[in-house]
This record gives structure tokens, C-alpha cells and sequence, in this order.
């Protein structure tokens, strides 16, 4: 009789998991219950940007962010590359601005919940990093005298009622920047320190305002998080809550055989880590090392948190401070991405080395090694039948 009742409750749960009904662990019932959307944390207060939830500036950080007059020649704005019906990216490989760029577009949804910004977190706080495509030759290509000027010219009542005052622009010439041009470079040494020092604020401001804006960018709700929920509920799934036999075995190699949770974990599906996973470089390219090559630039750039420009007091600075500044682990290390949204906008990585998420799947599979220090990652079998079924399940976190 025991094995009569054994038998039939086996054949029960066959029948189910064919259905496409949940059946999980109780460990990984709470690890799908993590990424589910719901259990995100309210954005924290950024302490140093006292204008990041100020209405006015995010405001105004909207109008700067689609201005196509915020670059040198008027072609390109942020939103050039941050497209707002394509998840804020492009869908190219890579970047195109006022040159072609060597790096993908990140999306936006969540960014102001990261540490570290960019693929290898050159900065780290979201108006630092909002000012840096301003001056870069290959992005907006402008220099933030020139800048500080145009918001006088065009928004300065604007910009006096959410930062104060603007300076006294009289003896600033049209355009300096200690990153520019050399005749650029050339007019910031001209200038006199509180000159210069005026602009920076100026400057800081506006990525302040852009910043402001940005963190209103949050990720959508998706099949994955109303699947997670019922699962979570012991509802019953309707409608497009309900997963397929394959999307199942997708989440389960997601959080269990693949690993790939290891990484890709949290409401976000991100660490907020940098790792070496072996992604191959692109050919004519010039040199990525990635993270190790960063740590320098974070380091030095005059807008970081231990910077003059920062609001609110040292303590906010931790992330800095205690950052991971070398070893072999930096060496061709670049930020895990977040998944949400992932299905829908190919390419992939951070050079878009790979055009689908099968070849992503591949890649983590095959596991070849990096060109340059260590891949974190190992060789992993799995079946045809298995990379299709991560590639389904990844697609429902995807609206």
C-alpha cells in the first residue's frame, strides 16, 4: 500500500511539473522570492546630491537630458543614446555620439541603486557620472564652460531657483575645460582658481539635476515578478503568470545548475560586482582592461565623493573608500549587468560581442578562457534542451 500511495504521488508531481505547474524546494522557493520585483528596497536618500529628490531639479534634469544642445555641435543629447522607448539604450554595440564610442549602452531602469557607474565604474555617484559623456570627444563633446554658459543663457532662472545664484561670468571665456581641446585647456589654466572653481559648481549642478531625473527611471513589473508573487503567496497562477514546463526548467537551472544567481541575484538580477567572465575583445578595439584600469579614474576625478563638489558630509563615502583598488581579480573585470529587460535588447556585453542570448548562453557554457588575467567562470554541461529553457526563462523578465 505505501508503495502503491509513493507511486501515485511521484506520478502527481510528473503530471504537474509537465503542466507547467511550480514545484520547488523550500530553498529555492526563498531564493525566487529575492528576485522577485516586490521585495526591492525604496531608493535611499542620496546625501551627496541634496537636490536628488528636489521635483524642480529632476525636472529640469529631464529638459537637460533630452536638449540636443547639451553637446558641441547640437546633434546629441543623453537621450542620442538613452532612448526612453528602448529601456534608455540604443541597441547598437556600441555607443554613437558625436564619434562612434567603444562600449555598450547601459539601460537606466534601477541606476540609481548602483555604487559604481559604467561598465567598469569609472564614477561613483550618478551626477558624476551624468557629466562624464558632456566632454567626452566621442560622446556630447562639449566643455563645461561652454555649458555653464548655455544654462545662463537658457535656463538661468531656472537653475537660480533650485541651486542659488549663478556666479559672475564676466572675464570666463566661451569655452575651457582642463579635458578639452588644447586651446581649451589653455584658457582653463588662464583662469583664475575661484573662476575655475565656479564653473566646476556649475558643472556639478547640472549632473545633480540629470541625476535627479535618472533615479525616477525604476524597472517595470514582469511574467517573472507575478509568477514569483503567486509562488511566494501559494496563489494560483493566472493568465500570463502562469510559467511553461520549459520556463520552469529555465529558473531552475537559473538559481541551481547554471549558477548563474551566483552573480545575477538580488530584485535587480545584479551584484553590482565587476568579474572577469572571459568575454573575448573586438577586434580594432583599442586595449579594455576593465575594472583595474578604472580604480585610478574614480580615484582621480574631482567630482568623486571625497571631491569639493559633494553635498552632505564624508560618511557617505564608504563605497569609495573601501573599494577593491587592485589584485588579478580587477584585470578585464566589468559589471554585472541587471537582466531585467535583458530578452528585449540585444546585443550583449559590454563591447555587444554577442547578438543573442543563445550566444550568451554559449559563452557561459563553453566557458573559454579570458584573454587577459582569470575567468571567474568554469565550464558548464548543458543539454540543447537546457540552454533553450534559460533563454525562455530570461525572457520573462521581459514585459
Amino acid at each position: 500500500m505505501t508503495r502503491l500511495f509513493c507511486f501515485l504521488a511521484l506520478t502527481v508531481a510528473v503530471i504537474l511539473v509537465g503542466c507547467g505547474k511550480p514545484d520547488f524546494s523550500d530553498a529555492e522557493k526563498k531564493t525566487i522570492a529575492s528576485l522577485a520585483l516586490n521585495t526591492l528596497p525604496s531608493l535611499k536618500p542620496d546625501t551627496t546630491n541634496r537636490f536628488a529628490d528636489v521635483p524642480a531639479a529632476a525636472a529640469l534634469g529631464s529638459t537637460l537630458f533630452f536638449d540636443l544642445g547639451m553637446s558641441r555641435d547640437g546633434t546629441v543629447s543623453c537621450s542620442t543614446c538613452h532612448k526612453i522607448d528602448r529601456q534608455f539604450q540604443d541597441d547598437l554595440p556600441r555607443a554613437v555620439g558625436v564619434g562612434r564610442t567603444n562600449r555598450r549602452t547601459m539601460p537606466l531602469a534601477g541606476v540609481a541603486r548602483d555604487p559604481f557607474f559604467f561598465w567598469d565604474g569609472r564614477r561613483d555617484s550618478l551626477w558624476a557620472q551624468a557629466l562624464t559623456p558632456l566632454e567626452n570627444p566621442l560622446e556630447q563633446a562639449g566643455n563645461r564652460a561652454a555649458y555653464a554658459h548655455y544654462i545662463k543663457a537658457r535656463f538661468g532662472e531656472r537653475y537660480e531657483r533650485i541651486f542659488g545664484p549663478l556666479p559672475d561670468f564676466s572675464g570666463i571665456p566661451s569655452n575651457a575645460s582642463p579635458l578639452g581641446t588644447d586651446a581649451e585647456k589653455a584658457a582653463w589654466n588662464a583662469m583664475s582658481d575661484g573662476q575655475r572653481d565656479a564653473i566646476n559648481r556649475v558643472y556639478a549642478n547640472i549632473g545633480k539635476a540629470i541625476a535627479a531625473f535618472e533615479r525616477s527611471i525604476e524597472p517595470a513589473q514582469t511574467r517573472f515578478d507575478r509568477f514569483a508573487l503567486d509562488l511566494a503567496t501559494g496563489a494560483e497562477p493566472k493568465g500570463d503568470a502562469i510559467f511553461s514546463r520549459e520556463e520552469i526548467l529555465g529558473l531552475k537551472l537559473f538559481i541551481g545548475k547554471a549558477n548563474c544567481v551566483t552573480c545575477h541575484n538580488g530584485p535587480r538580477f545584479t551584484d553590482n560586482g565587476f568579474h572577469n567572465t572571459g568575454v573575448p575583445p573586438v577586434a580594432d578595439l583599442p586595449p579594455d582592461r576593465g575594472r583595474v584600469d578604472a580604480v585610478a579614474q574614480v580615484e582621480a576625478d574631482p567630482f568623486n565623493c571625497l571631491g569639493a563638489y559633494r553635498d552632505g558630509d564624508v560618511s557617505a563615502c564608504g563605497e569609495l573608500r573601501f573599494m577593491v583598488k587592485d589584485g588579478p581579480q580587477l584585470i578585464r573585470a566589468y559589471k554585472t549587468p541587471s537582466l531585467r529587460g535583458a530578452a528585449t535588447r540585444p546585443p550583449y556585453m559590454h563591447a555587444g560581442q554577442f547578438s543573442s542570448l543563445d550566444e550568451v548562453v554559449a559563452h557561459y557554457a563553453k566557458a573559454a578562457p579570458s584573454v587577459e588575467g582569470t575567468s571567474e567562470i568554469h565550464p558548464l554541461e548543458l543539454s540543447d534542451r537546457e540552454r533553450a529553457a534559460l533563454v525562455a526563462f530570461l525572457k520573462t523578465l521581459s514585459e
